[in-house]
């Protein structure tokens, strides 16, 4: 058995292009448009993962954008995605520079949270040991769900 991906719908494929790619730093490695099906599928991968994402190797997140409306709920019964980060204090000033709220902060050096224009939650976590506690991260407080 292999893990392959994980699916979330999306609303706004260029808002989820944003979030995914701009600002959480995943590429685009293929896209499926369906006409019959009225769906466009959207294949992500982690750039540590690129080199076995062409050749299907490495999972992916699959963004599934329904072209007729629909009113999605319970991002947070998703659960989370994780990502593992190389350093997780300045992941997280990446993305509030970007206009990310951080949600949880990693005010013990090794976690954080963040979620999507859709609500799914992201969790990052510091490659290898935490890093010591440093302001502004210590004295941060949660901001909403994770």
């Amino acid at each position: 058995m292999r893990y392959l991906h994980t699916m979330v719908r999306i609303t706004d494929v260029e808002a989820s292009l944003d979030f995914y790619c701009n600002k959480l730093g995943l590429v685009e490695t293929r896209r499926i448009e369906s006409e019959k099906g009225r769906y466009t599928l959207i294949f992500l991968a982690a750039p540590g993962d690129m080199p076995g994402a062409k050749e299907n190797k490495a999972p992916l997140m699959e963004l599934t954008y329904n072209w007729d409306p629909e009113t999605y709920s319970g991002g947070r019964n998703f659960g989370h995605l994780a990502f593992e980060v190389d350093d997780i204090y300045a992941t997280c000033q990446r993305l509030m520079d970007a206009g990310v709220t951080i949600n949880r902060p990693p005010r013990d050096g090794h976690m954080a949270f963040v979620k999507s224009p859709d609500n799914i939650s992201f969790e990052l976590l510091q490659k290898g040991d935490a890093k010591a506690p440093a302001e502004p991260w210590s004295s941060m407080q949660n901001t909403g769900s994770w």
